[in-house]
């Protein structure tokens, strides 16, 4: 089974499965063909992480965050810092010069990390995971009612309105519009020089994008319009392969991005939900709302405060992740006054959770290549001396968090989602629904959904109106929403394995998605 935000993506995926492939090789060849669909979540100027899983060698979790170039510095943004954006997604500032444009781009990570992962652990050619997505990008496809969607949305003033952020650049306003207006819905968007860039790929390996020819013309670009990279950085480049963070919920065991992803905030708040009984309020209800928001608010201030890249900053991780912390948040608790996923598994019980991303979209595509870049830098706190602040070789706060849950040694749930600060809170809920809850992957997916950063109780429209009056006469701010398939919230991708070995999924509603999968007959 494959599972992401984009169904024809999906069904390639499976395809490779059929022909033999495994669960990296479907992750992977997936991945390439979400970057050339789905243009603005994700793309090879991205990058990610992704979490997998063997039955036989165990877990690895393989980190390709874009880092900050060797020409930034630590108070280059001090002195037009705004504010902190509402969301808690990035930061606002003079001219939005983070947001989009050269500045904001951070050097990319996902085709050194999908390489990696193919070398570690596919068993197809770097060149056939790339072949998919070359006709797409060659011949077009449909753009899709989300897509347009997207393009044309305005998200408010702590961001740069999307039809202004995908036109940012000549080279990027000649992919998207057409004779000076936006592809309509339905049109069929080619995309000939990502081709031809995909093709140099596939021949050239990732040594083509980090020490060749294309990585020539991406230093040249950035010189020339004043970015922060250099030649060196993306020639220096390196992806991290490590373990991933490990807790427990109700038994079973966690296994998520940690730091600077958001495992460790999912693990602190999935610690503090276990010391109540949801199951038996239900969803949803006043009291299941009040101890998700709890549960936000805690973990999202160790958030604030701790979380940032491990190699500039000393994280007290077991400290966080401690049961008896959370214990001890759950005696005080009281009344208050971009991206995309795939997740994989395959018929060996392999399992891959994969996120990656552009960020927001930098609107920069540098000419004859034909991808666009990350705006990674937006999420840096320009204000020196800070967890978060901008160094050289330095990855943001992600909430990225691809999560699997085990039962002994058997896989329970595969996981993941594309929403920004949004993503934790998704993929909590989704874990709630499932394992407390026990709804399917579609209803779990499915069912509406409360959000917290820390401000205003986010509660979507299905949310019915007396549980947020309760929350209300509980002394929260709420937003009952007006959409019942909210864009605000993330969209979880999720894969349950029952104990017959038998497999669901489900993609979020709020977005294009699909579910492939093979059923064996005898």
């Amino acid at each position: 089974m494959i599972v992401c935000p984009q169904p024809q993506a999906a069904e390639i995926g499976l395809d490779v499965m059929r022909r033999g492939g495994n669960a990296v090789d479907a992750a992977v060849t997936c991945a390439f063909v979400q970057g050339v669909v789905d243009p603005q979540m994700c793309g090879i100027g991205g990058c990610g992480v992704m979490l997998v899983h063997s039955p036989q060698s165990g877990d690895a979790l393989l980190e390709f965050y874009a880092t900050a170039g060797s020409r930034v510095r630590e108070d280059q943004w001090e002195s037009i810092f705004v504010r902190e954006a509402a969301d808690r997604y990035g930061y606002v500032l003079d001219g939005w010069v983070n947001d989009v444009g050269y500045r904001s781009v951070a050097v990319p990570g996902t085709v050194a990390g999908l390489h990696e992962a193919l070398t570690r652990f596919g068993s197809i050619s770097w060149e056939e995971a790339i072949e998919p997505a070359i006709p797409l990008a060659r011949h077009g496809f449909p753009v899709t009612g989300y897509m347009h969607g997207y393009w044309t949305m305005d998200y408010g003033p702590d961001v740069v309105p999307n039809a202004q952020r995908i036109q940012a650049t000549p080279a990027a306003k000649a992919i998207y519009t057409r004779a000076g207006r936006l592809y309509a819905i339905g049109e069929v968007m080619v995309q000939e020089d990502l081709a031809r860039t995909l093709e140099r790929l596939a021949s050239g390996g990732p040594d083509a994008f980090y020490k060749g020819e294309i990585a020539e013309e991406i230093a040249l670009d950035f010189e020339a319009n004043g970015g922060f990279i250099t030649g060196e950085d993306l020639e220096g480049y390196r992806v991290n392969v490590t373990e991933p963070i490990r807790g427990t919920y109700r038994g079973l065991q966690v296994g998520a991005a940690g730091p600077p992803a958001g495992g460790l905030t999912l693990l602190q708040m999935l610690n503090f939900l276990e010391g109540f009984d949801l199951a038996a309020h239900g969803w949803p209800s006043t009291e299941a709302a009040r101890l998700l928001v709890e549960a936000m608010a805690w973990a999202l201030a160790d958030r604030q405060l701790h979380v940032a890249d491990p190699r500039f900053v000393e994280i007290p991780i077991g400290a966080l992740a401690d049961k008896q912390y959370a214990a001890a948040a759950r005696q005080v608790v009281h009344d208050r006054p971009d991206t995309t996923h795939v997740c994989v598994v395959d018929e060996a019980g392999n399992a891959v959770s994969l996120s990656h991303t552009l960020g927001s979209a930098s609107g920069v595509v540098t000419p004859g290549l034909g991808f666009g870049y990350n705006d990674y830098m937006n999420c840096f706190d320009p204000r020196p001396g800070r967890p978060n602040s901008i160094r050289p070789g330095k990855t943001r706060v992600t909430m990225m968090t691809p999560t699997m849950v085990f039962d002994g040694r058997k896989l329970r749930v595969c996981a993941g989602a594309p929403g920004g600060t949004k993503i934790v809170t998704a993929i909590l809920q989704v874990l709630v629904n499932v394992l407390d809850h026990e709804m399917s992957p579609v209803e779990a997916v499915s069912a509406p959904r409360v959000d917290f950063q820390g401000d205003v109780v986010q509660a979507e429209a299905r949310i019915p109106r007396v549980v947020c009056e309760g929350l209300e006469r509980l002394g929260y701010a709420v937003n009952r929403r007006t959409l019942n398939y909210d864009s605000y919230f993330a969209r979880p991708q999720l894969i349950v394995a029952e104990h017959d070995g038998f497999l669901s999924g489900a993609s979020d509603p709020r977005k294009d998605g699909g579910a492939a999968f093979e059923t064996e007959t005898k």
